[in-house]
C-alpha cells in the first residue's frame, strides 16, 4: 500500500517531491508533493500556514482538525484541505494514531480543483467524502513514482492528479454548488477573474459579466472564497508578475502590461503594496538567490 519509513520527531513520512514542467505551469494546476504519514502519538502539525494547497485523505486513526474557529473530528475515510495563507492545525489522538496521504498542488486553478471535492478556505473538511477508487488511485501514484528510475513525466502527473479529482467526485461532480445557490453565478465570475485578469479587466466588468451588482458580487464573493475580488485579482496580477521577474527577462513596463496594468508607476506601487518590495528589488532578491544556489519566496 503505503510504506512511510523516513522518520522525524512526530511521525514516518514518505513523501516525493515534484519540478513542474513548462507543460504542467500552462495549465490550471500541477501537483508539487506526494506523501504518506503514519502519527507518533506526539503528533501536533501547527498553527501553521502553506504556501500551497493541500488534499489529504485519512486512512486511519482518529485526531482533531482545527481552521477558522471551528474543530473538525477526524476519523478514517475522512477528507480535508489546507489552503494559502489560512492558519490551521490538527492532531492526532496518541492511541489511534493517524494515517495519511495526501498530494500538494499548485495553479491558478487549485482553488477550483479542491471546490470541486466540496473543500474551501470556508469548509475545510468534507466527513467520510474518501472512496475506494480514490484510494487506489492514490496507491497507482505512490508506485508509479516510486518506481525503478523515477521515471514519471510531467503528463503522467498531470494524469493521476485529475484521476484523483475525478474519483473523489464520483456521483457528485457539482462541488460546492450542492450547498450555495449562488456558487454558479459566483464561478463564473472566478472563472473570468482567472482568464482575463491580464486583459485590465475591473470588478465592476465583471460583475456586469455576470449580471449581478458590483456590491452584490463582492459581497458573496468575498463570504465564499475568503477574499474580496478587488484582492484576488490583485494576487492573481502578482503571481504572474513574479513568475515573470524570476524566468524572463522582460522591462518592468513589459511586465505591468502584461499582467494587466496601464502603466508602470501603478504596478509598481501595487506590487510593492503585495510583496513589500519593488520589482526590481525583488528581481535582484531572486537573481541573487539563484546565484547562490538558493530560493527566495516571500512566504
Amino acid at each position: 500500500m503505503f510504506n512511510p519509513t523516513r522518520e522525524d520527531h512526530h511521525e514516518l513520512l514518505e513523501i516525493h517531491y515534484f519540478t513542474p514542467s513548462a507543460i504542467e505551469k500552462s495549465g490550471p494546476a500541477w501537483p508539487i508533493r506526494l506523501g504518506a504519514t503514519i502519527a507518533k502519538p506526539n503528533y501536533h502539525m501547527g498553527p501553521g500556514t502553506s504556501p500551497y494547497y493541500y488534499l489529504v485523505l485519512v486512512l486511519e486513526g482518529e485526531g482533531m482538525f482545527l481552521q477558522g474557529g471551528r474543530n473538525y473530528p477526524l476519523k478514517p475515510g475522512d477528507l480535508f484541505g489546507l489552503f494559502p495563507k489560512v492558519t490551521h492545525e490538527y492532531y492526532t489522538v496518541p492511541n489511534l494514531p493517524l494515517r495519511k496521504v495526501f498530494l500538494t498542488l499548485d495553479g491558478k486553478h487549485a482553488l477550483g480543483l479542491m471546490e470541486k471535492v466540496g473543500l474551501s478556505p470556508q469548509h475545510p473538511y468534507e466527513a467520510g467524502r474518501v472512496t475506494k477508487e480514490a484510494v487506489e488511485t492514490m496507491e497507482r501514484f505512490f508506485e508509479h513514482v516510486s518506481g525503478s528510475g523515477h521515471d514519471h513525466t510531467d503528463l503522467s502527473r498531470l494524469g493521476f492528479l485529475y484521476q484523483l479529482f475525478a474519483a473523489l467526485t464520483r456521483g457528485d461532480d457539482t462541488g460546492l454548488e450542492r450547498d450555495s445557490p449562488a456558487a454558479e453565478w459566483l464561478e463564473k465570475g472566478k472563472d473570468y477573474l482567472d482568464l482575463h485578469y491580464a486583459d485590465g479587466i475591473s470588478i465592476e466588468g465583471t460583475a456586469r459579466f455576470v449580471g449581478i451588482d458590483r456590491a452584490h458580487f463582492t459581497k458573496e464573493f468575498n463570504k465564499t472564497y475568503g477574499i474580496s475580488p478587488m484582492r484576488y485579482l490583485q494576487r492573481l496580477r502578482m503571481d504572474e508578475a513574479i513568475a515573470l521577474l524570476a524566468s524572463t527577462d522582460y522591462k518592468l513596463a513589459e511586465i505591468a502590461y502584461s499582467v494587466g496594468f496601464g502603466d508602470l508607476p501603478t504596478f509598481s506601487k501595487a506590487f510593492k503594496k503585495h510583496t513589500g518590495k519593488t520589482p526590481s528589488h525583488y528581481r535582484l532578491l531572486l537573481h541573487e538567490a539563484s546565484h547562490s544556489g538558493s530560493s527566495y519566496s516571500e512566504h
